[in-house]
């Protein structure tokens, strides 16, 4: 409420998408194409784990959560977008805005953790063959998941009380099609310095730490492979990894284009790009991806009488 006391403005105005007036029902439908099928095809995993008792595993304990995370990661923009694209006035309340930007970064976070939880089950599976109903035991999965939404809650709560702190005066043009936390840090006409510092500081822990033990992990795989290399053992990792490996490369290939490669003269509608593949894209495919290449998710929606659209 302090942030909000301090504020001039009441709402922020999102510019949206840079589609030309003629082609915006297009876009629309499209959106809207994607958005129920990312929703239709991430509940029916989450529906068919909790059916199948085959599927009562650790990876597929992350699977479910990660599902979970993508519906919701993508409900938390593209309802918006799809009202503004056909709102004269495509503008958001002050409150919904650090609203939309915690569930963004809570449920963005949430998809990196999990993505390092199923990267780690996957080394265990592969490396300790043996021991991995001793190792991945249901009560260290109940800590890995329990883990994964603590320390997210942790660190959108944090960002999100630290924007409410700053004043916006005048500019409340967000020229994104979200309420995009550098964005809106680019709008304050209070001292940013503090929120700088921490985002510098929690976005090595939540993006560039993550992203390296999924590659440590790959690492200690592959290496456990070459060991005893056989077309097995190759064969086995492909079936095995292929499908986080497809994902991983999604998320985080994304993220990489947007804040480590070069800018060019268009940022913005980079950024609008590289924002569009992770937050629409990606949780799209996901459904996809874990349906195509998982042979235990084909024979449980086999066993269940669903037909294997995707």
């Amino acid at each position: 409420m302090t942030g909000r006391n301090q504020s001039t403005i009441s709402e922020f105005l999102l510019l949206g998408l840079p589609i030309p007036s003629e082609h915006q029902n297009l876009f629309y439908a499209l959106f809207l194409a994607m958005y129920l099928t990312t929703i239709l095809g991430n509940i029916l995993i989450i529906i068919v784990i909790c059916l199948d008792s085959h599927l009562h595993t650790p990876m597929y304990l992350f699977l479910s959560n990660l599902s979970f995370s993508d519906l919701c990661f993508s409900s938390v923009t593209i309802p918006k977008l799809l009202q503004n694209m056909q709102s004269k006035v495509p503008s958001i309340p002050y409150a919904g805005c650090l609203t939309q930007m915690y569930f963004f970064l809570f449920f963005g976070d949430l998809e990196s953790f999990l993505l390092v939880a199923m990267a780690y089950d996957r080394y265990v599976a592969i490396c300790f063959p043996l021991h991995y109903t001793t190792i991945m035991s249901p009560k260290l999965c109940l800590f890995l998941v329990v883990l994964c939404w603590v320390l997210t809650t942790f660190h959108a709560l944090l960002h999100t009380l630290l924007m409410a702190r700053l004043s916006f005066c005048v500019d409340n043009v967000i020229p994104h099609f979200f309420c995009d936390m550098s964005a809106l840090l680019k709008l304050a006409c209070s001292n940013t310095h503090v929120n700088e510092l921490v985002i510098f500081i929690m976005g090595g822990l939540v993006v560039v730490i993550p992203f390296l033990l999924i590659i440590v992990s790959y690492a200690r795989i592959f290496s456990s492979i070459l060991k005893v290399p056989s077309s097995q053992g190759i064969h086995k990792a492909l079936s095995t990894c292929g499908s986080h490996i497809s994902v991983v490369s999604l998320f985080y290939g994304a993220i990489i284009g947007l804040y480590l490669c070069p800018s060019a003269n268009n940022s913005t509608v980079k950024e609008t790009i590289m924002a569009l593949m992770y937050t629409v894209v990606t949780p799209m495919l996901n459904p996809f991806i874990y349906s195509l290449r998982n042979r235990d998710m084909k024979r449980a929606l086999c066993r269940k009488k669903i037909p294997l659209y995707f």
